[in-house]
């Protein structure tokens, strides 16, 4: 990842979630992959991983549960397909800001998807 040293920096700041938004020229899984391989060089530990996207509109979101010693971190990663790597926006978020934006990412994915009982168990343990 090419904006591997910004995100670590961030991932540091204060709030429990780190907002990631940026492009990437990779599928759903392989964009996931590259994430986890970046925080995890950095002495993150992956608890908790999860990746949703659509067909429809070339985006996706992936959550990443993070550990590191005694600190924990939330990094959402809100991607688009694009030509190449590029960030577009990071920034660090409070509990609740964080997580309306998760949310509200979700819905706009899994609108269509709904019914799929396992989104909808997901959406209903956060």
């Amino acid at each position: 990842m090419e904006f591997k040293d910004e995100l670590i920096n961030a991932l540091g700041g204060d709030g429990l979630w780190t907002v990631l938004t940026f492009k990437t020229p990779h599928g759903p899984g392989v964009t996931l992959e590259k994430l986890v391989e970046a925080v995890e060089e950095a002495g993150w530990r992956v608890i908790f991983r999860a990746n949703w996207w659509t067909a429809d509109i070339p985006y996706g979101l992936i959550r990443l549960d993070l550990r590191r010693g005694g600190r924990e971190k939330i990094l959402l990663g809100k991607w688009i397909l694009g030509s190449r790597c590029e960030l577009i926006k990071l920034e660090n978020m409070p509990l609740e800001r964080g997580r309306d934006e998760f949310f509200r990412m979700v819905d706009s994915i899994t609108s269509t998807l709904i019914h799929d009982p396992v989104i909808r168990t997901m959406r209903e343990q956060y």
